[in-house]
């Protein structure tokens, strides 16, 4: 059975021992807006009635500030004359 996004998410999120304030800054690196009430409901287990799946763009998003949280902003390019 293949991993779901919010597995993928929930395994990130112990490994790096992240917690909702650390999600919520992480999303904000790349000016994605998400809330702690948003977090909690994908970390829900599938049969909970408020149980949100964690959709490619929330979790494209998130790896992306995550790149941004641990290595910092890609340097800017110098113009080639």
């Amino acid at each position: 059975m293949p991993l779901s996004n919010n597995d993928i998410f929930k395994k990130l999120r112990v490994a790096l021992k992240l917690r909702d304030e650390d999600i919520v800054h992480i999303c904000s690196l790349v000016d994605f807006k998400v809330t702690k009430s948003e977090i909690g409901a994908i970390f829900r287990s599938e049969d909970h009635p408020k149980y949100v799946e964690c959709g490619d763009q929330f979790l494209r998003n998130f790896l992306n500030g995550l790149v941004i949280y641990k290595r910092g902003p890609m340097p800017k390019k110098e113009e080639k004359k």
